[in-house]
């Protein structure tokens, strides 16, 4: 057996201290629509609700090993290691400084004040999590503590890997696919390099957010490199670089293995795990779940396991997700209505609405001119084939408007 698999197992044994197996378990609804033996690896059941927990707590187990007086740590985090840091703090009874972006969903904060007590002190800096790494990493070299990265961390990779571990056992054989997120990459190079050591011949495919390729990225470019822009909305794993190690880990990995989820599409898969399954995901965790369309020629007959990563879901957003996965399904659109001012010019286009059509919303955004007026308007519907019905007798009533639900920067101000 190699170090690095030795490693693992000492540190999902040590893992067994804290919680038992996060549960491997069949899907029958997705494995039913995909025509393939689907698992889903249920991260989002551990006590902290996502996977961060195993390399926060083998990298501080590790490191007081080593200096038992070494007692002060610092993280960096959108959320998920934060809140295995804190965890593990109050479990070994060390002081943690925990910085955290501003946008961080409340849930995600509250949570880390809860698992950490008084053994943690919550920084909220910077609004992406690459300006609270920054951060974090100059108040940990000017107090002269121990900095634990959430990805790029030998230990924490080491600890990442305990769930290829579980699965194995869990399963009694290698699945021939196995799905996994990737932000950071320090789970997919935990569980690339398991299995290698165990020489196991599953294949991988790894899941990132459209707005944060960061992996894609460095593949293209053979080395990490940084994003310009992300979109934070997968904030556990919308990273603008992936780390060094686990790049160095997964560099030879095929660009073809490497898959993108639009964000309005994970909210279709989010809200389908919700309403069908009673499953709870974060836009994260719901990543590997959200690619299996596009792998269904590939695993049709086959054993696949999906890695769901965490479940730290504020629902004060439920309302943010619903909105996207209309817009991604066309179930709903926003227009630009030129609407006459004369009595009865709102009958007239209500009587262009069809039996399924609703309003979602209707705002006038400017009345100043004597014969028209604009207005914002919302419309939900059944099918998205509705659209296509409603826009024909619009114009064949005269209405002059502009589709405007996939512009970006009019809906940025508007919507």
């Amino acid at each position: 057996m190699s170090d690095f698999a030795t490693g693992a197992r000492a540190a999902t044994e040590a893992l067994r201290a804290l919680f038992p197996p996060t549960p491997l378990l069949r899907n029958d609804h997705l494995s039913a629509r995909f025509g393939a033996e689907i698992w889903l690896k249920r991260e989002d059941l551990s006590p902290v609700r996502s996977y961060k927990i195993r390399g926060a707590v083998n990298a501080m187990r590790k490191r007081l090993a080593v200096n038992p007086a070494g007692r002060k740590f610092v993280c960096a985090s959108a959320g998920n290691h934060a809140q295995g840091v804190a965890f593990a703090c109050r479990h070994f009874g060390v002081q943690g400084t925990i910085f955290m972006p501003v946008t961080t969903p409340q849930q995600k904060i509250l949570k880390t004040r809860t698992f950490g007590g008084d053994q943690v002190e919550i920084r909220l800096i910077g609004d992406i999590f690459d300006q609270s790494l920054k951060a974090a990493q100059e108040f940990c070299a000017a107090e002269g503590a121990h900095f634990l990265s959430p990805f790029d961390d030998a230990d924490v990779i080491e600890g990442q890997a305990s769930v290829a571990v579980e699965m194995l056992a869990q399963l009694g054989h290698a699945p021939d696919m196995v799905i996994l997120p990737v932000g950071g990459g320090g789970l997919g190079a935990g569980v690339a390099q398991y299995l290698r050591a165990q020489q196991v011949g599953s294949e991988l495919r790894f899941v990132e957010p459209q707005g944060g390729a960061s992996f894609q990225a460095a593949l293209a470019a053979g080395r990490p490199v940084t994003l310009e822009k992300i979109d934070s909305f997968v904030d556990g794993a919308s990273v603008a670089r992936m780390g060094a190690r686990s790049f160095a880990a997964l560099r030879d990995t095929p660009s073809e293995s490497v898959l993108i989820a639009p964000e309005n599409r994970i909210c279709v898969t989010m809200l389908q795990m919700l309403n069908i399954e009673g499953i709870v995901l974060e836009p994260a965790g719901a990543l590997s779940i959200d690619v299996l369309e596009q792998l269904r020629d590939q695993i049709a007959g086959k054993t696949v396991v999906c890695l769901t990563s965490g479940g730290n879901f504020d629902f004060e957003r439920l309302p943010e997700v619903k909105e996207r996965a209309m817009r991604f399904q066309g179930t709903k659109k926003y227009f630009m209505l030129r609407l006459p001012q004369r009595p009865g010019a709102l009958r007239d286009f209500l009587a262009t609405l069809g039996p399924q059509d609703d309003i979602a919303r209707f705002e006038y955004l400017k009345k100043t001119a004597r014969n028209f007026g604009t207005v914002l308007i919302g419309i939900e519907t059944s099918e998205p084939g509705n659209f296509h019905s409603l826009f024909a007798r619009m114009q064949t009533a005269g209405f002059t408007f502009t589709d405007i639900t996939d512009d970006e920067v009019i809906a940025g101000f508007i919507i």
